[in-house]
């Protein structure tokens, strides 16, 4: 499976700090759970990939679904 394709597979995120000082991402979906704890300073390096994901995702034309 790669970034563009599609899934049925629904998850949760939530994202807060933990009380060792780390930024912690935690996805669960069903039965899966994934907690993943960050540096600070690397999850604003995360964030900001982001950003310049949601900004070029912005200008991209959508294309249309393969039927």
């Amino acid at each position: 499976m790669s970034i563009n394709d599609e899934s049925e597979i629904e998850a949760n995120l939530q994202i807060g700090p933990t009380d060792l000082g780390m930024v912690r991402m935690y996805i669960f979906a069903g039965d899966l759970e994934i907690p993943m704890d960050f540096e600070p300073e690397e999850a604003e390096d995360i964030a900001e990939e982001l950003r310049a994901a949601a900004a070029t995702a912005r200008g991209m034309k959508p294309k249309k679904k393969k039927r």
